[in-house]
């Protein structure tokens, strides 16, 4: 299987447990790797056998900015459930990181990472 590969995909959203988290928001970062095969669009140079990489890429920033969630564990299959809608796409790998994560000691990174395949 091919991979098309987008990351540190950025937006804004209200996604977290605390108030103060669904109130003011975070920065949200989704790195993505959809698993597809490219030969049909490579021999035509066509893209409409593939997927649309920067369409996706909108989708998924309209999923982050969207209706909050309390983990990002929920995020992440949002993510991965718009990202598997387009036909190409036979497996997705997203990671989601909240670098600001209300944690009380120094960090560089939360993630989640999580694989979904069409059935």
């Amino acid at each position: 299987m091919d991979r098309v590969t987008l990351r540190g995909l950025k937006a804004r959203g209200n996604h977290g447990v605390f108030p103060r988290e669904r109130e003011e928001g975070q920065t949200f970062v989704v790195d993505l790797v959809l698993g597809l095969d490219t030969a049909p669009a490579a021999a035509g140079d066509d893209l409409t056998k593939t997927v649309h990489y920067g369409v996706v890429a909108e989708e998924v920033v309209d999923v982050v900015k969207g209706e909050p969630v309390d983990l990002i564990e929920t995020l992440a299959q949002r993510v991965a459930d718009q990202c598997l809608k387009h036909e190409a796409v036979q497996e997705v790998e997203v990671t989601v990181h909240k670098p600001d994560a209300p944690i009380t000691v120094p960090f560089d990174d939360v993630t989640i990472t999580i694989t979904r395949r069409r059935p």
